[in-house]
């Protein structure tokens, strides 16, 4: 499974939403399942699925689908 992959089936698992409905703007809050509570699942699926730990500051900082791939590049994970 590629870096890609992971990443999606991150948000899919946490958001209960299907791949298709993944773009590049989804954004925190844009949907009701991207809530405060909703944030640190996706975040704990990440760390998981990457076997990383983020750092709070950057948890505050996930604020999209694409911010995040910007974030992961800090733990040499590479989304592409």
């Amino acid at each position: 499974m590629s870096n890609l992959d992971k990443y999606k089936a991150a948000f899919v698992e946490s958001f209960e939403i299907e791949e298709s409905d993944l773009d590049s703007n989804l954004e925190y809050n844009s949907i009701s399942a991207w809530d405060s509570i909703g944030h640190m699942s996706l975040i704990s699926e990440l760390e998981d699925a990457f076997d990383i730990m983020i750092e709070t500051d950057d948890v505050i900082e996930f604020s999209s689908f694409e911010k995040g791939k910007e974030i992961l590049k800090k733990y040499d994970v590479e989304i592409a």
